[in-house]
């Protein structure tokens, strides 16, 4: 049987850190895969984590099964961290899932399930795991212009534009916020253009939010969300812990389903737990436990708070030192990485140039030029900065 299969092709980004682990070069620099690391080039456990985790060791007494739903008092604080405020909070429902990758899956089963017609809607670019998990569940995918690769801002007016012949059979993938790859994120005025096109041509709205507080801050990261949840009969959510948590390889995840009613959503939940029953079955444990520890003790709540939110400084001053090490070496044709958010950002490196940056200085891109602005060192700017001249002359 397994002969007749052929090779897998590599995943584009996952492959990136083998290969960066097996340069023997000392001047190496691994921008691909996307975690944050610390100035010391660490991927750190936060405080409120440690003591979260100290406080379920200590009282823990079971690891018997949680339920089809995961840790419920997990799924109640997702969607007060992201629905809190709007009319969406009380007809919402949600189902701990294994990481958004599970959010994304469940979610495009439960859309295929309800309507097998379905096109799905995605930014170009978009997240290299969308287009491959909407079509593994069966659903039609469909481009809508995004990234304009010269100013390397969002072509709203052409999204717009896309998105007016979307319908009823149709739903449209957006990015909560952090647009990933390419850090430009779509403006308020958009949120509300595209939340009236919604409630008038009736096609459904998907929001990945998987960087909630790497942009603008926890709140306002969710305001575009938020406006559309409190505007449009029906929409879902699939959110993460990984980065706002640092909880990467706990795979902690939520699907979130508002519908017009509670009774609806709680319909699609149920939903949900039968497809999650004939795949994952139940989702893994321990970092749910801890987001749910952490978001019911107001101290763990203010501790992380406050470590998130120096996270998201640090990304910032990362983001301008970048371009202040690059002008301090004669040019300016990468100012608008001081405009993205979260993060990544493209840089407009083609391929080639990728593996230029890759052989000559060992720095590790995404061959569609996207960088992590979060694996950066403070220490390595003028290096980084040197290499992108480079390869760009």
């Amino acid at each position: 049987m397994f002969k007749q299969l052929t090779e897998a092709p590599q995943d584009p980004i996952l492959s990136l850190s083998i290969a960066y682990r097996d340069d023997p070069r000392t001047e190496k620099m691994d921008l691909g895969i996307g975690v944050y690391k610390n100035s010391d080039g660490v991927t750190p456990i936060m405080k409120a984590v440690h003591l979260a985790e100290q406080q379920i060791l200590d009282s823990s007494t079971t690891k018997s099964y949680v339920g089809l739903a995961g840790n419920e008092a997990f799924n109640h604080s997702m969607m007060d961290l992201l629905l809190t405020g709007t009319s969406a909070h009380s007809r919402a429902a949600a189902v701990q899932t294994p990481g958004a990758s599970g959010a994304l899956r469940m979610l495009a089963d439960l859309i295929c399930l309800a309507q097998p017609e379905t096109t799905v809607w995605i930014s170009d670019p978009s997240y290299v795991n969308h287009k491959p998990v909407m079509e593994a569940a069966g659903l039609k995918v469909k481009y809508y212009p995004y990234f304009d690769r010269g100013t390397k801002q969002v072509n709203s007016e052409a999204m717009l534009y896309a998105l007016e012949q979307a319908g009823p059979k149709d739903v449209v993938l957006l990015h909560g916020c952090c647009h990933n790859p390419t850090g430009a994120d779509i403006s308020f005025s958009d949120w509300q253009a595209i939340t009236e096109l919604a409630n008038k041509n009736g096609f459904m709205p998907f929001v990945d939010i998987a960087y909630q507080g790497f942009g603008d801050g926890l709140e306002q990261d969710a305001a575009g969300l938020q406006h559309m949840a409190d505007s449009v009969e029906e929409m879902v959510i699939a959110t993460s812990c990984s980065k706002n948590f640092g909880l990467y390889r706990e795979r902690t995840g939520a699907a979130i389903v508002v519908g017009d009613s509670l009774r609806q959503a709680q319909k699609a939940k149920g939903r949900i737990l039968t497809l999650a029953r004939s795949s994952y079955t139940m989702p893994p444990d321990h970092g749910a436990a801890l987001v749910a520890t952490i978001l019911a003790d107001d101290a763990l709540t203010q501790s992380w708070k406050k470590e998130l939110n120096e996270m998201n400084k640090r990304l910032l001053s990362l983001r301008s030192g970048l371009v202040k090490a690059i002008r301090a070496q004669g040019s300016d044709d990468f100012d608008f990485i001081e405009h993205h958010k979260g993060m990544f950002s493209v840089t407009g490196l083609s391929p080639e140039q990728v593996a230029r940056l890759r052989d000559e200085f060992g720095i590790y891109a995404v061959g569609d030029g996207r960088i992590n602005i979060a694996g950066l060192q403070e220490l390595q700017m003028d290096y980084l900065a040197k290499a992108l001249i480079g390869v760009s002359n």
